[in-house]
């Protein structure tokens, strides 16, 4: 098993990082080829998406990167145990970018690094699978979208419900006209989350703190998992869960582009832990033909996700305490929806239910249709675009709260504030450490 260390990277790399990103290393596939990926960022999800791919067919699992190098045995472990095969690791992600055989990465990593690696990804001649939110900010949002189109790289963003057999047919029901004319729905995202508070402890060994920080500030805090809660790091964890559901429920009604404006509410009324996103939060998202609502806690023990190992049962949720729902109002029929396999329900007129299907989670159906894609370079079911105007909703509702709550017109083909200098002035992150503002240059 080969071990590469930044140190030992920075020693014997033939590849300067700021020359790195123009070298496009990307291979011709043949029909036997096997897809050679890459992971960046072995944490939970991450490790857990590596084993998956390592278990794919037609894919295998070459290296895997994290700035804390204490994760990577495990997850090596893991990949090893999938596919029969040791990947190489290293806690610098470049090392793997230099390698030319690789096909494809995964970023999984806090979400501060979602764009800024993927772009690199694409730079160096990789297709990417990113976990989401897709992006920390509206315009690394487009960034990406932009990248991908100049590099002909193919992307899927992780919000696998889009492969659900059950949502392709929730989605078809929709489209059939059974709801009549839905003018409102409702996206949920209420659930417990315990205070995570920043620690004043030293970074632990093993961790290389300036890599983890790349292009956000670098916190003279050592924060493990309470990045999460941290504007500078993350989108919050209201939008970096409820994307799941906001995607879901584009996807169901027509995958509508931005809407026209926003206006949201929101504050830390319960958490107050140190973190400086909200902890309570409510949006409203005005269309042409119909108007999106969003409401969002972390303090409520009664709301619930459904638990994983429910998911992939024949059930359907308890609806009205269903934390993760999307409900549809039709002018003829109602329909509850959940994500991750909650299923749906439809109710007509007379509040009965008409019709119900039970769902699966698609994680690897979701792997499986970016890998097929990266060898046909078609565009996956959860591609860039799609990512970008799902998070898009995510960071519109963050610049609103942030402003007071003020309801601000959105123009969705300069996708800026018209009039509102102090709204756009949040589309995008002040600064940006060296040598990581890669998005510069796109």
């Amino acid at each position: 098993m080969e071990t590469i260390t930044r140190r030992t990277f920075v020693k014997h790399s033939a590849v300067a990082a700021a020359v790195l990103p123009m070298v496009s290393s990307a291979r011709v596939l043949g029909a036997n080829d096997k897809i050679l990926v890459g992971a960046m960022g072995v944490g939970g999800r991450g490790s857990f998406l590596a084993s998956m791919f390592a278990k794919a067919p037609g894919a295998e699992v070459a290296w895997v990167c994290d700035a804390d190098s204490r994760r990577l045995g495990p997850a090596a472990k893991a990949v090893e145990t999938a596919q029969g095969r040791a990947p190489k690791q290293a806690q610098d992600f470049r090392r793997m970018l230099e390698d030319k055989a690789v096909d494809a990465v995964i970023v999984a990593t806090p979400d501060h690094w979602h764009v800024p690696g993927a772009v690199m990804a694409f730079e160096a001649g990789k297709d990417v699978y990113v976990e989401k939110p897709m992006s920390h900010s509206l315009w690394e949002g487009r960034k990406m979208v932009e990248a991908a189109r100049k590099h002909g790289r193919v992307a899927q963003v992780g919000m696998q419900t889009r492969s659900a057999a059950y949502a392709k047919k929730a989605a078809e029901v929709v489209a059939s006209g059974r709801l009549g004319d839905i003018y409102l729905a409702r996206v949920f995202n209420m659930m417990q989350h315990s205070p995570s508070k920043v620690g004043d402890q030293p970074v632990p060994p093993g961790v290389d703190y300036d890599l983890w920080s790349g292009p956000a500030a670098k916190s003279p805090q050592y924060l493990g998992y309470a990045w999460l809660n941290l504007s500078e790091y993350s989108c919050g964890p209201i939008p970096g869960d409820a994307v799941h559901q906001i995607d879901f429920a584009r996807m169901l009604l027509g995958d509508p582009g931005a809407p026209k404006s926003v206006g949201a509410v929101g504050g830390i009324h319960h958490l107050r832990d140190g973190r400086d996103t909200p902890d309570t939060q409510l949006a409203t998202y005005t269309y042409d033909k119909f108007i999106l609502q969003f409401e969002a806690a972390l303090w409520t023990p009664y709301m619930k996700k459904t638990p994983s190992e429910k998911r992939d049962k024949d059930l359907i949720p308890n609806w009205p305490f269903n934390g993760t729902r999307i409900e549809l109002h039709g002018t003829k029929a109602f329909m509850y929806v959940g994500r991750h396999g909650d299923g749906w329900q439809l109710f007509d007129g007379n509040s009965q239910v008409v019709e119900t299907m039970t769902g699966r989670q698609a994680d690897r159906e979701h792997i499986e249709n970016f890998l097929a894609c990266v060898r046909s370079r078609g565009k996956p079911v959860a591609n860039e675009e799609q990512g970008h105007q799902s998070a898009l909703l995510c960071h519109l509702a963050n610049i609103a709260c942030q402003l007071g709550g003020r309801t601000l017109a959105f123009d969705p083909q300069t996708e800026t504030f018209p009039g509102a200098p102090e709204a756009n002035q949040r589309l995008r992150r002040a600064r940006y450490r060296e040598p990581w503002n890669v998005l510069e240059r796109v």
